[in-house]
């Protein structure tokens, strides 16, 4: 019996043969999709990053991936505490009070205004002590006026966060008010009143308003 030669395909033919052969669903199921190809990607990225040079030492690519530890830490950081705050607004910069500009402490304006009262400068007295009076609130956090709040606009803030000095609040604005605004003449008796209702608010707390 003659053996039979092997058929040997002309270039068009093997050409058609390999697309049938390739047009099996077994070789389509076995290449990778585009998520493979993607996680291919990253992880080559990543190996190259991790990868420690020829002489032994770090490289630039151990820096980078030191970078991207510490900012995803800060960012989870960030995530679960929040940016910081400030721990107390005393610390925030002094704002104006009743249409002037003035960055004293609290205890600065006290002192001013008992200087002023030794001399006799019941006007200056008067307006450094409701200052004082004011500043010491918001320096403490009890009372959050907004820019351009006047002394009556202050005194009822002061009202509903402490209660306690509503008897003393009404005569010691209208005092200052008519002072610095009025120009009427102050004295040891109205400066008396605003000096006392400043004694009252260092040493009043705040109240917690009861829940609903």
């Amino acid at each position: 019996m003659a053996a039979v030669a092997p058929l040997l395909p002309d270039p068009d033919q093997a050409r058609e043969w390999a697309e049938q052969e390739l047009s099996d669903p077994t070789y389509q199921a076995a290449e990778p999709n585009l998520v493979d190809r993607i996680s291919q990607a990253v992880g080559k990225f990543l190996e190259d990053l991790l990868r420690v040079p020829e002489n032994g030492g770090w490289g630039p690519s151990a820096l980078v991936v030191l970078g991207i530890i510490v900012v995803a830490l800060i960012v989870v950081a960030l995530l679960i505490w929040g940016r910081p705050r400030l721990s107390t607004r005393a610390s925030e910069p002094a704002r104006a009070l009743f249409d002037h500009d003035d960055g004293r402490s609290a205890e600065e304006l006290r002192t001013d205004a008992a200087a002023a009262a030794d001399r006799g400068a019941w006007d200056d007295a008067i307006v450094l002590r409701f200052r004082a009076f004011a500043r010491g609130l918001t320096q403490r956090g009890l009372v959050d006026p907004p820019p351009g709040a006047t002394a009556r606009a202050f005194a009822r803030e002061t009202a509903t966060a402490l209660p306690g000095l509503i008897p003393l609040l009404d005569p010691a604005t209208t005092t200052f008010d008519d002072i610095r605004y009025l120009r009427r003449p102050g004295t040891e008796e109205r400066y008396r009143l605003v000096a006392d209702l400043d004694a009252a608010a260092v040493r009043a707390r705040a109240v917690p308003v009861a829940p609903r």
